[in-house]
């Protein structure tokens, strides 16, 4: 059963798409906000997702921008009432994989999903990479100025999963659910320490970057290049 997320304010809309879907064979997953829907789409996994543009705090645009700079390739088909050529191109060209214009036909949906379905998973990543660093995912080494880093299997992991999200904030939740895969509030002392670690070694290194920012309240932030004189402690 392909899983879907739906992000879509319009209440009423929201909940009759979730129906539909559920009775064509979907498991939904709905979102009323831009903020949850981009939490959902970084925290879980999903076959496809259905986004609209128009949504109260981060809007459509905004998550496709931050989806596709952290490297998630989940097809999106985007639903606007914008039918200017010049919004579906912008859409198309920010990453979303198709474009349907409110108001649609539910039937339509459903086939444009199923096409997007039917192309398949994309082709895997074989490197990530954040200012000078690159990461090697399939041999699983990380490369800092053209010099490998030790890490352990745990700092590799924490560091890919902050390379994907490279210039956002992370939260302990976030690292405790997608790379401890255990809840975050039994982890906060592992989690912090194993940052520290990971901050310490990517200093060692050197380089013009990336470094870990520390986010108060929040959690980390892995930021592409140092500003000058800036400290994150």
């Amino acid at each position: 059963m392909p899983r879907v997320l739906v992000v879509e304010d319009e209440r009423k809309l929201l909940g009759s798409l979730e129906r539909g879907l559920r009775a064509e064979g979907f498991d939904v997953i709905p979102a009323s906000t831009g903020d949850r829907g981009y939490e959902l789409a970084t925290t879980d996994r999903f076959d496809c997702m259905v986004l609209d543009l128009l949504l109260p705090g981060r809007d459509g645009m905004q998550i496709l921008q931050g989806l596709r700079a952290a490297g998630n390739t989940v097809p999106i088909l985007v639903l606007t009432a914008r039918d200017a050529i010049e919004d579906r191109v912008l859409g198309l060209e920010t990453g979303a994989d198709d474009y349907l214009v409110k108001p649609f036909a539910f039937a339509e949906l459903v086939a444009r999903l199923r096409a997007l379905l039917r192309r398949g998973p994309p082709e895997r990543e074989t490197r990530l990479r954040a200012g000078t660093l690159e990461l090697d995912l399939l041999g699983r080494r990380a490369v800092l100025d053209g010099a490998p880093i030790g890490l352990s299997n745990r700092e590799f992991e924490l560091l890919e999963f902050l390379v994907r999200h490279k210039n956002t904030a992370v939260t302990r939740a976030m690292l405790g659910q997608n790379v401890w895969k255990e809840p975050s509030y039994s982890l906060t002392n592992v989690i912090d320490v194993t940052v520290n670690s990971l901050r310490r070694k990517l200093e060692k290194a050197g380089g013009r970057g990336p470094y870990i920012q520390t986010i108060r309240g929040v959690g980390y932030s892995l930021q592409e290049t140092r500003a000058a004189n800036h400290s994150d402690r």
